[in-house]
């Protein structure tokens, strides 16, 4: 009985070694079907667009855990593919709250020329849902991965379009078909793309968004470096997350395999490194900074484009199978503060506070702390060429330096956010962002005067050259001032006691660093339409002063005080236009009405 017992077992041990052992092969036969053009290539080479929809749609049609959607049309006429990948299928927004799994937005290709995402996620869903070698890291989130985001510039495709990186042998590049940076577009939302991003993050609300990278900047050991938002504009309790789940967990994990790990790396001064490097908060025009208006944790991925292309690529890829198998081992974490963080938010909006301060523009203080920088020797030499200096680095020649790292933000323009916003009818550009961010809004069905606050705006300047496409406006005074204001049927009413109140103010508040009005989309109300003759304000300025004393002190004392003004024929005769009431009362006034009192606020 026992020899039979030790025989029954024996057999059984080599059926189940034989098994693992065929397993083993086929998933490496599978792996082999399955290969990505980049390592098919040794990564040489990365794939083309139609490639990566094909490769995409072989995914979706070999596993019931992925569903491939193209949304969308660029400027050439490219859909933006999405894949969802789902161990409980559950391909629709609603199916994948319901789950209770964190879900992670990974974007690749926001500038194709920095195309380490695309590989590293294909072979990534490729190894969840295909082989299995990573199979149950879908146990505790959902993934929706977006491949190639810049399609248009995916296919502007060449050698010579990333002049400072190491491969692939042809890439894509920087920006869309309308020459525009698709990060630097988040909170404007020009491009059509971005519009299906945002569409695609409105009807899903991930909780952790991924965006990944190649870096430009200084040669240096560091073959993955990152970006987080640590900023006032991120809640502090999603801060503390990102830090004990990057910086304590995933990040040494991926160091452990053999990648050497950085925060992202800006140098104070490109020539001289003991200056030290500065991580500044990022504006919501970028991904970042558009996360944290979100309440999401956004992280920056930068790979180092110096270092060899198959480098890059793994470090994209075992740092994402770190941040899921991060998200197992505390399942429903995530999930559950950032929907703590999104009721705080709501909660915020529905009392109006003049003592509280939301955060719009920062600064880094002179505070710095010490950081261990692992980069090279290098030398600055004299250049014939360019007349100044370089720098020459010596990647043979390991150095690890102590440099002061400049983090530390303090609020510089602060606000205290209003009930709601009023926007008229004929703001309709500035309508159609608020459409295309998903914010709540009610439309006026008849006209309603509205006590609001507002702001009178002076000395106004723009910028000498666009930016993005747009002229941007870089200097004014914003005074503000109580008005009683008319809106007419159709215009929108945007309470604050919602989800995205964050990114409602950012449009709409002027001193917001992307705010619509620095934006270039309400220059109109800085033109002056009609203007008085000068024989006509001759005439009535003399009136006026026979008829009101203090007009006539105001007058002189300007006169006698104000060597400018004293100057200036226009002025002087503005001077009494202004106080006329042919004056238009909408010149340099923001037409955007803040409504802070509840008996205000239309029922």
């Amino acid at each position: 009985m026992y020899k039979q017992t030790i025989l029954c077992c024996a057999l059984v041990g080599a059926h189940l070694l034989g098994t693992i052992r065929l397993e083993k092969a086929m998933a490496a036969e599978s792996a082999g079907e399955w290969q990505t053009r980049a390592e098919a290539t040794n990564y040489r080479r990365t794939s083309r667009y139609d490639e990566d929809i094909a490769y995409a749609r072989r995914l979706a049609a070999a596993s019931p855990l992925v569903q491939l959607q193209l949304l969308g049309k660029s400027p050439e006429g490219r859909a933006i593919p999405v894949l969802v990948v789902s161990k409980d299928k559950a391909f629709t927004p609603e199916a994948a709250q319901a789950t209770g799994k964190a879900i992670v937005l990974v974007n690749a290709a926001i500038h194709p020329g920095e195309i380490p995402g695309k590989d590293a996620g294909l072979a990534f869903v490729r190894d969840l849902v295909i082989t299995g070698k990573h199979a149950t890291l879908l146990d505790g989130a959902i993934l929706i991965f977006i491949p190639v985001f810049g399609v248009d510039g995916h296919e502007r495709f060449g050698p010579y379009t990333r002049i400072n990186q190491n491969g692939p042998e042809e890439s894509g590049w920087r920006t869309t078909a309308q020459n525009l940076n698709l990060n630097r577009d988040f909170l404007k939302a020009d491009t059509p793309e971005m519009r299906v991003w945002l569409d695609v993050f409105g009807r899903y609300l991930p909780d952790l968004i991924v965006d990944t990278h190649d870096t430009d900047g200084a040669d240096y050991q560091y073959n993955l470096t990152y970006g987080l938002e640590n900023g006032a504009s991120l809640d502090p309790a999603l801060v503390a997350w990102q830090k004990a789940a990057f910086e304590g967990e995933i990040f040494p994990a991926v160091a452990a395999r053999g990648h050497v790990v950085s925060p992202y790396i800006i140098l104070r001064d490109s020539k001289d490194i003991s200056k030290g490097i500065s991580q500044d908060p990022s504006e919501p025009r970028f991904s970042t900074g558009y996360g944290a208006l979100q309440n999401r944790p956004t992280l920056l991925v930068e790979t180092h484009m110096l270092k060899d292309y198959k480098s890059r690529v793994t470090a994209t890829y075992d740092l994402l199978v770190e941040i899921f198998a991060y998200l197992n081992r505390h399942p429903g974490k995530l999930r559950t503060l950032v929907a703590r963080v999104d009721e705080q938010t709501i909660a915020r909006g529905r009392r109006y506070d003049p003592n509280y301060r939301y955060p719009l523009t920062f600064k880094l203080t002179e505070r710095s702390r010490p950081f261990q920088f692992q980069g090279f020797e290098s030398t600055l030499e004299l250049s014939a060429i360019s007349g100044s200096t370089w720098v020459r680095y010596d990647p043979t020649k390991p150095k690890t330096f102590t440099i002061p790292l400049f983090d530390e933000a303090a609020v510089e323009k602060a606000v205290a956010p209003p009930l709601a916003y009023a926007v008229p009818v004929s703001l309709t550009e500035v309508i159609d962002r608020i459409k295309a961010h998903g914010l709540r809004y009610r439309t006026l069905d008849a006209a309603l005067t509205l006590a609001v606050e507002t702001y009178e705006f002076s000395s106004p300047a723009w910028e000498s050259a666009p930016f993005e496409g747009r002229i941007r406006l870089k200097d004014f005074k914003a005074t503000p001032i109580q008005r009683q204001i008319t809106y007419p049927a159709g215009s929108l009413v945007v309470p604050l006691d919602q989800r995205a109140a964050n990114v409602a103010i950012h449009l709409l508040e002027p001193e917001g660093p992307d705010s619509l009005l620095q934006w270039g989309f309400l220059d109109a109300i800085f033109e002056q339409k009609e203007y008085a003759e000068d024989y006509v304000m001759e005439k009535m300025a003399r009136e006026m002063l026979a008829r009101d004393p203090k007009l006539k002190a105001e007058f002189e004392r300007k006169v006698s005080q104000e060597p400018a003004f004293a100057a200036s024929p226009e002025a002087r005769l503005e001077f009494f236009y202004r106080r006329t009431p042919y004056w238009d009362d909408r010149y340099n006034i923001y037409p955007i009405g803040r409504v802070s009192a509840l008996e205000n606020l239309p029922r």
